[in-house]
């Protein structure tokens, strides 16, 4: 049975359900790449693959959910996520420029000028908006979360 906490098996599932897009039940090699890119992991072709490898225990070709509960249950899964959670913290408070938790429009302006990607208002405002799903008019970490995941999901052809 699974070590997972029950909200985190609930996420999983739901991430699983998002990356199987031809609703088999099942992942294939290329589902399993985009759903660990947007876990914030940054394998390489030969990691995917034997870890693909690995997660595929019964040798169907595919993974299952099952499958993926019990590889994302290991001590190793959990901490790489952890460590690239940590990074993508450290990306956060970057924006973050006054440590609220949150990204203002004005943080986000910033920090876009300086890394030499200076946006227009309408630029900020359409950023703004995609990436605040609660409409509060900040970013926070999750929301920033969602949004890497969805770009390292784009980078792979994928919709999330």
């Amino acid at each position: 049975m699974s070590t997972l906490p029950e909200d985190q098996l609930n996420q999983l599932k739901e991430i699983f359900t998002r990356f199987d897009l031809d609703k088999d039940g099942s992942l294939t090699h290329l589902e399993v790449a985009a759903l660990l890119r947007s876990l914030g992991l940054k394998p390489s072709g030969d990691q995917i693959h034997k870890l693909f490898k690995n997660m595929d225990a019964d040798g169907s070709g595919t993974v299952e959910f099952d499958e993926l509960v019990n590889s994302m249950s290991s001590h190793m899964m959990n901490e790489e996520i952890l460590v690239n959670q940590q990074q993508l913290m450290e990306i956060f408070r970057s924006f973050d420029r006054d440590g609220s938790g949150f990204i203002t429009p004005a943080e986000l302006a910033k920090s876009m000028t300086k890394m030499g990607q200076p946006l227009t208002y309408r630029e900020l405002s359409e950023m703004v908006r995609d990436a605040d799903t609660d409409g509060d008019g900040v970013i926070s970490f999750k929301e920033f979360q969602g949004i890497m995941a969805r770009s390292a999901a784009d980078s792979l052809g994928f919709s999330l």
